[in-house]
Order: structure tokens, then C-alpha cells, then sequence
């Protein structure tokens, strides 16, 4: 704080930035004067959209089938119940009949086609082609000779017993209900709204003398039940009968109906029943029990539930919801700004680079989205967006600020969803499980194991959360608490495909990448073996000590051994001009300015990066070529040029050499990883040139060259600690006494 001045000045000098705090400084240094500002309006527009996302001005429902209260649900608010409500429309619906139109005057012409027939075989004039024509049943399965001999009997029957006027009074006894009542031969009504046994009929022209009759009367199914009305009227030979009912059928089965459906008279009559049965709405009054205390929720009283919730979310006033919803967003952006305090300390260059962070920002958002839309009942698939974000998270920005972020998620979706408590433990706890394994993945299969176990991890928890909250452990609950296993073993089977993309996306490479970029085989290297061998083994032990070293410090050793392969490609371009290249009569420098030669040595690092770009190799790696030498000097023609300026006679004159010339371009290591490349590529070619390395001569290089590349402040740019420095300097002195150990020598062979 200031030391003096008044409260109003001390607010004055922090806004115009005078003499600020160190804190305040710091956060200056990082963010930037005009940046900071917007970075707290970025929060807290980042959580009123979460908010909007979780609908955060509207209390969550908090029940779910098979869920176990603790006290009886009561209704806090009248509701209606629509399902109810319209069971009831439908049940007096259905008790009113369909009103259908008569038309007897198909019936007629079948009789009187009757009528014309027998007194056709009375005359004899039913013989041949015109007999064929009269009776061609479509589903007679007669053959020709037996269909005639049932005719003939017919015929008989017409001319002899029971005679022709006995027979138009058995068709026309037999017809005489349908021409009454109607006669159909397709089910009535068509549709469920219909009663079921009766229908209004009236003729047609005549709406008032509807009558209610039974579909039984009406309704012909087959021709059974007609063999059945006629055969008590059929006192003749049985083919003749036979003739007779296949005759009747074939004209039924033409006319099809005498009923046809009048359906503004059966609205109307639906409307009529309606409107006498008065109120028919259900409401559940306030104050009603909705499911009781230690009784599991059933299906019925989940439906009741939500119709009560959403009623007491309708009578909500808009001061009850603004207040809700900015309680909600300020415990977000409370959540947001704990977030944004590890990225000053810890991500700085996340906190600076807006695109990254719009990117992070698009993911938590879209993961919180997918949360919400997969907390399906039971399904409960919010495990599986949650369990993906945090192997992403893990691999693009590293495992702390994914667990952070995974318990910003957990917050944010166990306040939209209402479940604070067990939610959060469940997925906290699996996101957890992935992080620690996520750190590591050199195969394949790895995400499908992390999804095995944390779906373990999830299951063990969701059991612990129904016994915390007294939900007994019956056998559809243990189903349900295996659900979270089938998601998170499916998050794995996904992010195992997803894991290029990733990569891709966010920069970034994990183990299996970096295997891959290690492998001898890649055309860099051997392009580097052709051409520049030495370099190629200069690699080779580089890349072998810098792991080591970062392994010792926590970091990540593979990259680095990846960027050792590869930091000094450049100069496979001009291989002549290295030390390690070239033979031990030869020296491509001594016919150059110490000028030139520091610009054909510098030239390698922008070439190899050239290089790198143009076989597309990640950037993590292009990055540790560009910073394995940093701005360090090139020391040997450095001290050539001063000591030619020293020696012209033009030195007395004050000349001195322009040091920047002389300098690698930058930039300085940004990480730890590249620090422990430029330690391990500086030593290694230092030791190359004692001609006895003891172990007190290795340790003394060692020792000498990190001391001036941390005077030189190499190492300013990155988060690498002093102690961690030390740890690197123990680890290389062992890989080095390792090369370079003392080796027996052998005795000549003597000759034979």
C-alpha cells in the first residue's frame, strides 16, 4: 500500500498508474495497462453466459425416478395436470357414438339382382355364357365342374324345394335388418375417439331420426358369420345353400358398406357431450403430497413432480429470478477470477494470448452445454462430455489447470443441474482419476484404460453418494451407478480417436507423437545422418542427456529428447563450417571474417527452423530449435574480432566490435524444457573438446557453462528455479561421466 497521501489520492495514482503496489505491478507487467480491464469484463461476461446456459435464474429440479425422499413432497404451488385433464376429454369422447349416414339402395339392387336371377332359371334362360356372368364369386375355390353342379342344384332348388318365391323371401328376410340399421363390412369406427359397441345412424336426407344401434348388428366380418344367419332359412340340398351364400357374398363384398361417416355430426355430438360434462380439468392443489417420505419415486409421481415444478417456475416473479441469476453469476465469475489468479502465477502466456484463451473458453462453455444436454434420466450421459474436457484440458494446458478447470465445470453444472453435492463428488472425482493418468500417454490404448478406471473411480463414488444421502442400495440403483463405467469407457474408445485432432487444435504433443517424431527413420534425420554425421551423434547423446535431466526435474524428457534430435538440422545446410563435421586438415573459417562466420553459424538455428516448417514438424519442437541457443554469443569469433580489433592500428582510435552482431537471435528459452536443451547441447560440445575428462573437468564445465548462460540471463524468460538448475547440473555431470568413463586399455595382440 502507499505510505502517505489520502484515501482520494491513493485511488487517483493507482488509476493513473503511479508508483502502484508490487502486486499491482506485477499484474501490469503481465497483462498490460488497457488489458487487465477487459480481462475482467471477459469473466464476467463468461459467467452470465454460463449462467444463461444453466438457466441459472430458475431453481434446477432435483428428483429422479427411483430417488428415495427423505420427507414427503408437497405441492408448493396448484397445478394442472394435462395428461389427466385429457384422459378425461378423451374417456367422454368416447362415450359418444359416431354418426354415420344409411344408403339402403345398394341393398335393394342386390335383391332385386336376386329377383331378376330366379326368375330367369324359372324361364330357362340361365344357360351357357350368360350363367357364367351371372356367378363369378372371386374367392370361389371351386373348380369349374363342381361350381356348375352347386348351380345345378340351385337351380334345382329354384324350380322344385323350397321354390322361387321361398327363396326371394329368404334373401329378402335375410337383408331386411341391413336395409333398417345399415350394413358394413369394415370394423367401425376407424379410429379410437369412436364408442366402441354402438353408432348413431340415420338415412340419409333424414338427420333426425338418428337411432342407436350396435356395431354387432351392422357389421359383417366374414362369410361365417353370414353362413350363420342364413343357414337357419336354408331348407335345401347343401350345394345349393352353398351357391346361394357365395352369391349373397360376392354383392356384399362389391358394395362394401351402406354406412358412411358424417363427421360434422360427429364433432358436433362430441362437442355437445363436452360441453354437458362441465369442467373437466385435474388440478393438484397447494399443499397436496406428491411422493412420499422413504418411498421411491415412481414414473407417475416423477411426471407430477415436474408438472408442480414447472408451475412454481411459471409464478415466479421477475425480482425473484434477476436475483437468482446474479447470485449465480457472481459465484461464477468469484470461480472465473480464482481461475484467472493461477493464470497469472502460473499461465502467464495463456493469460496474455487472447486467442488461446477465447479457445479454452470455447471449450469449458461447450462442455457445460454437452453436461447439461446429457443429464438425461437415468441415462445420466453428463460423464462423458466431462471426462473428455478433462483429458483435453489435461493434455493442451497441463494437469493443474485442468483440475481447476474441471472444478469450475462441476461448479457451474451442479448448479444448474441441483446437484451440488453428489454430482460434483462423482465428476470431480472421475475428471480427477483421468487427469492423473492423462499425463502420460505413450500408446494407443492408454485412453481406453483411463476410461476403464475412471469409470471405476465414478461408479465407487456414485455408490458412496446414495449411501451419504440415505438412498437405499437396491438393485435398480446399483444399474443406475453403472452407468457412469459405459460412459467413461466410451469417453476413452472417443478421445482415442480424438487424440490427433487435439494435437492438432491446441498445438500440442503428447508421448505417442513424440515416439513417433523420435523414430531414426524420419527423413530429417536422415537427411542429417547423409550429410552431417557428427551432428547426427551430437544429437543422438544430446537428446540422451537432456531427458534424463528433465525427467530428474519434473518435465517433460521425451520433448526434449524429440527437440535434441532435431535442434541442429540448420546444418546439415553447411556442414563443413562445424567443428564436428570437419576434417582435421580443414577449416572452412580461416579465410573468413570472424563476422561471416558468425553469421554462417547463427544462420543454422533459422535454417533448421526453416527446415522443421517445411516437413511440418510440431511447433513445440520448431520452438526448442529457435530457443537452444537463445541470444547467447558466438564466443570464439566474438574473441577473433576483438583481438583483430585489438591488433588494427585503427583500434587505437577507440573501434570496438559490435556485440549484437555476434548473437544468436532469440528468443531466450520460454520453457524448462528448452533451458535443459541449451544446458545439454552447451555442455556436451564443451566436453567434446577436453582431452581428459575426469569427472572434476566434466563437473567444472558443467558448472562453468551454466554459471554464464545464468549471468547472461538465458534462463529470465522461463519459470525454471535455481534448485531446479541444480537438479539439471547433478543430472548432466552423471550422463557426462557416464560417455566419458575411464576404459581399460586392452594389450596389442602379439604375433604369431
Amino acid at each position: 500500500m502507499f505510505s502517505s497521501g489520502s484515501r482520494r489520492t491513493r485511488l487517483e495514482r493507482v488509476a493513473a498508474l503511479e508508483l502502484p503496489p508490487a502486486h499491482w505491478r506485477r499484474l501490469m507487467e503481465v497483462v498490460g495497462r488497457r488489458q487487465i480491464w477487459t480481462r475482467v469484463l471477459f469473466a464476467l461476461a463468461l459467467a452470465v453466459l454460463l449462467c444463461v446456459v444453466i438457466q441459472g435464474w430458475a431453481p434446477p429440479f432435483e428428483f429422479r425416478l427411483g430417488q428415495v425422499p427423505t420427507r414427503t413432497v408437497v405441492a408448493r404451488v396448484s397445478f394442472l395436470d394435462p395428461l389427466e385433464t385429457q384422459r378425461r376429454r378423451e374417456w367422454t369422447v368416447r362415450q359418444v357414438p359416431w354418426v354415420y349416414v344409411h344408403d339402403p339402395s345398394g341393398l335393394a339392387a342386390i335383391r332385386q339382382d336376386w329377383e331378376e336371377l330366379v326368375r330367369a332359371i324359372e324361364e330357362g334362360a340361365v344357360e351357357g355364357q350368360y350363367r357364367e356372368h351371372i356367378f363369378t364369386p372371386s374367392w370361389n375355390t371351386l373348380d369349374p365342374a363342381r361350381a356348375s353342379k352347386y348351380f345345378e342344384a340351385f337351380r334345382l332348388a329354384v324350380l322344385g324345394t323350397p321354390g322361387a318365391e321361398e327363396l326371394k323371401k329368404i334373401l329378402a328376410d335375410t337383408l331386411a335388418p341391413y336395409e333398417t340399421t345399415g350394413l358394413t363390412l369394415h370394423p367401425l369406427p376407424k379410429e379410437p375417439e369412436g364408442h366402441p359397441n354402438e353408432i348413431l345412424v340415420y338415412p340419409v336426407g333424414q338427420p333426425e331420426k338418428k337411432r342407436r344401434v350396435k356395431i354387432a348388428q351392422v357389421w359383417i366380418q366374414n362369410p361365417e358369420s353370414l353362413q350363420r344367419q342364413m343357414e337357419p332359412r336354408l331348407s335345401m340340398a347343401p350345394e345349393a345353400a352353398r351357391w346361394m351364400e357365395q352369391w349373397l357374398w360376392e354383392r356384399l363384398q362389391r358394395l362394401g358398406s351402406t354406412l358412411q361417416w358424417d363427421r360434422s355430426a360427429t364433432e358436433q355430438a362430441q362437442q355437445e357431450a363436452l360441453q354437458q360434462a362441465g369442467p373437466l380439468e385435474v388440478f393438484w392443489r397447494e399443499g397436496l403430497p406428491l411422493a412420499k417420505a422413504g418411498q421411491p419415486i415412481s414414473s407417475q409421481q416423477l411426471r407430477l413432480l415436474r408438472l408442480e415444478h414447472e408451475a412454481f417456475l411459471r409464478e415466479r416473479s421477475w425480482g425473484q429470478r434477476l436475483l437468482r441469476a446474479s447470485a449465480i453469476s457472481l459465484l461464477v465469475f468469484g470461480a472465473l477470477v480464482v481461475c484467472g489468479v493461477y493464470l497469472f502465477y502460473k499461465k502467464r502466456g495463456l493469460l496474455r494470448d487472447v486467442r488461446r484463451l477465447s479457445v479454452l473458453t470455447a471449450l469449458l462453455v461447450a462442455t457445460v452445454v454437452l453436461m447439461q444436454l446429457g443429464a438425461v434420466d437415468p441415462w445420466g450421459a453428463e460423464l462423458l462430455p466431462m471426462l473428455l474436457f478433462a483429458q483435453v484440458a489435461t493434455i493442451a494446458y497441463g494437469p493443474e489447470l485442468a483440475l481447476l478447470l474441471c472444478g469450475l465445470v462441476s461448479l457451474v453444472v451442479g448448479l444448474g443441474l441441483g446437484d451440488l453435492f453428489g454430482g460434483m463428488l462423482v465428476w470431480l472425482g472421475a475428471s480427477a482419476a483421468a487427469i492423473v493418468q492423462t499425463r502420460r500417454i505413450r500408446s494407443r490404448s492408454k485412453p481406453i484404460s483411463i476410461g476403464f478406471t475412471s469409470g471405476l473411480v465414478a461408479v465407487a463414488l456414485s455408490v458412496v453418494v446414495q449411501a451419504l444421502e440415505n438412498q437405499p442400495l437396491w438393485e435398480s440403483l446399483l444399474w443406475k451407478a453403472a452407468f457412469p463405467w459405459v460412459w467413461a469407457v466410451g469417453a476413452g474408445f472417443l478421445m482415442s480417436g480424438l487424440l490427433p485432432f487435439v494435437e492438432k487444435a491446441f498445438g500440442v504433443l503428447t508421448d505417442i507423437s513424440l515416439l513417433e517424431l523420435t523414430d531414426a527413420q524420419h527423413p530429417l534425420l536422415q537427411e542429417l545422418v547423409r550429410r552431417a554425421p557428427s551432428t547426427y551423434n551430437h544429437s543422438i547423446t544430446v537428446g540422451v542427456m537432456a531427458e534424463a535431466a528433465a525427467n530428474a526435474i519434473g518435465a517433460r524428457g521425451l520433448l526434449v529428447r524429440a527437440g535434441a534430435y532435431f535442434h541442429d538440422i540448420g546444418k546439415m545446410l553447411n556442414p563443413g563450417y562445424f567443428t564436428e563435421n570437419q576434417p582435421p586438415d580443414e577449416d572452412h573459417h580461416a579465410s573468413l571474417a570472424p563476422a561471416v562466420s558468425s553469421l554462417v553459424i547463427i544462420a543454422h538455428v533459422k535454417d533448421g527452423a526453416d527446415l522443421a516448417r517445411q516437413h511440418h514438424l510440431p511447433e513445440p519442437i520448431i520452438d526448442l530449435i529457435c530457443q537452444h541457443h537463445g541470444t547467447t554469443r558466438v564466443e570464439y569469433f566474438y574473441a577473433r574480432a576483438a583481438e583483430q580489433t585489438q591488433n588494427d592500428s585503427n583500434g587505437k582510435n577507440g573501434a570496438s566490435v559490435d556485440e549484437s552482431a555476434y548473437r544468436y537471435p532469440g528468443p531466450k528459452p520460454q520453457t524448462k524444457e528448452a533451458c535443459v536443451l541449451m544446458l545439454a547441447d552447451a555442455v556436451e560440445g564443451a566436453c567434446r573438446s577436453l582431452v581428459d575428462p575426469t569427472p572434476g573437468r566434466l563437473q567444472n564445465v558443467v558448472q562453468q557453462v551454466t554459471e554464464r548462460r545464468l549471468e547472461d540471463g538465458q534462463f529470465d524468460e522461463s519459470d525454471l528455479t535455481l534448485r531446479e538448475l541444480r537438479i539439471i547440473q547433478d543430472s548432466l555431470i552423471k550422463s557426462l561421466i557416464a560417455i566419458y568413463h575411464t576404459r581399460i586399455k586392452y594389450p596389442e595382440p602379439k604375433p604369431v
